[in-house]
């Protein structure tokens, strides 16, 4: 059986939660499609918010 690619929009939401505990800002999303750079926002939002409640640095 082969193996599956995770799908392209949750790929986007860790990249975008990877990006917000960089510290990256929400200009710098790399993605131009509606449905992935929705993804990649929604996770970068809650990175920031994990980081404002403290839970990383």
């Amino acid at each position: 059986m082969k193996r599956q690619k995770r799908d392209k929009l949750g790929r986007a939401h860790s990249n975008g939660y990877q990006a917000g505990l960089g510290g990256k800002t929400k200009e710098q999303c790399p993605y131009q499609s509606i449905d992935a750079k929705s993804q990649w926002l929604g996770g970068w939002r809650d990175a920031i918010s994990d980081r404002n409640l403290g839970l990383f640095k």
